[in-house]
């Protein structure tokens, strides 16, 4: 029903990879290159007209992502993806954390949300700690308890595992973690196109997610933040439009959000990132969800079908994207032919190591469908992958 918004698929693309990246609606394209056009100037520090137009717009996209996750603007910070929100606040803690803490993250995490806390632990001393996935994909919760303890200083989660699929349970998360006095921080890469959200109920300290990921430009994304927890973390750079007073020996830094945005930000893709969430809010989240879960519900049906087909977890719990193997069927394979029928998936660890190594498995391929995928896409993807198998068999 959407594709006629998406320029894109004016080519004949079976496109079922908006986990990695969603393809952009013409409104974002047209509106950014109309910014560029007629109202690009530096932020912030001009006072010509230009300048202000700019500026003007680049808050005005804060606003629009403040309104759309349930937060105030002063809460929103920008920077180049979600991957750089999760480094800027790991970054922070590698000044906070002690020998005797505790980090406690999902093994299903994304690299992007595994990795900066296993470090930041290695150069503090801190413990890094992990907690496990029941068979089926969904949290041990039994296990996370076990985890965790009073030493747990952060618990990093994911809402939808971007190999799993699965709803993650993080409103139970984090009143847990916060009953110890942990922090929480929330990946929302692969949720944030797929589900509303309101940090204000779910109550985490921090949030993250892309631009890219939500039918925006790439090279942004969002850290949001409780105030005092942006209050107390560390500026993650230095330089410009950051700064209070710069003295000698002394500098001070500017309130949040300027105090983590150095430097020139990415001021046409914020604008292009208020553009996207016009376009979901356009369309409307109870339109968005209930054609979703009909079209994956239909991938999942005609996946279940194929002989041999191994899901990494169980099919029924996922949303919105879909792991698997075909048994004695090398999964980069099967993607060379399906490339070839112009179907478009994703192949790999899909920067998430731990989890398949927790399935023994090295790699499988993965599915995922957006608000432009219907019916019409998952037959020709069948069709794609059934020609493929039939290759090898």
């Amino acid at each position: 029903m959407f594709k006629k918004d998406f320029e894109i698929f004016d080519k004949k693309y079976i496109y079922l990879d908006s986990a990695a990246s969603t393809q952009k609606p013409t409104s974002v394209i047209r509106g950014v290159s109309d910014f560029y056009m007629h109202s690009y100037a530096n932020v912030h520090r001009g006072s010509c007209h230009l300048a202000n137009l700019a500026t003007t717009a680049y808050e005005a996209a804060r606003q629009k992502v403040a309104d759309f996750i349930h937060a105030d603007s002063k809460q929103i910070i920008f920077t180049k993806g979600a991957t750089e929100a999760i480094n800027l606040v790991a970054n922070g803690y590698r000044q906070i954390l002690k020998p005797k803490d505790e980090v406690l993250v999902c093994i299903a995490e994304h690299h992007a949300n595994f990795v900066p806390w296993q470090q930041a632990c290695f150069a503090t001393g801190a413990k890094f700690k992990t907690f496990n996935v029941k068979d089926d994909g969904s949290w041990d919760l039994d296990d996370f308890k076990k985890q965790l303890s009073s030493k747990t200083k952060i618990v990093a989660v994911a809402m939808i595992s971007n190999v799993l699929g699965v709803i993650y349970p993080v409103l139970e998360i984090i009143k847990m973690a916060h009953k110890i006095g942990a922090k929480v921080i929330v990946d929302t890469a692969q949720s944030i196109a797929h589900l509303p959200i309101n940090v204000t109920k779910m109550n985490c300290d921090y949030l993250v997610f892309s631009g890219h990921k939500i039918y925006g430009p790439t090279g942004i994304g969002v850290l949001y933040g409780k105030k005092s927890a942006l209050n107390d973390l560390p500026p993650y750079q230095f330089g410009g439009d950051m700064i209070d007073v710069v003295q000698i020996q002394k500098t001070t830094f500017a309130p949040v959000p300027a105090k983590f945005e150095a430097g020139t930000p990415p001021i046409a893709e914020a604008v292009g990132l208020g553009l996207a969430l016009d376009y979901i809010t356009h369309v409307g989240w109870d339109k968005i969800m209930a054609d979703e879960q009909k079209v994956f519900a239909y991938l999942i049906k005609k996946l279940k079908a194929i002989p041999d087909i191994q899901f990494v977890g169980n099919p029924d719990l996922k949303s919105g994207l879909v792991a698997f193997n075909i048994k004695g069927i090398h999964p980069d394979d099967l993607n060379l032919i399906l490339a070839k029928e112009h179907v478009c998936v994703r192949v790999g660890h899909h920067c998430a190591m731990p989890i398949h190594t927790r399935f023994g498995i090295k790699q499988s391929l993965r599915a995922s469908i957006g608000l432009y995928n219907d019916k019409k896409d998952i037959d020709a993807f069948i069709k794609a992958l059934n020609k493929a198998i039939g290759f090898f068999k």
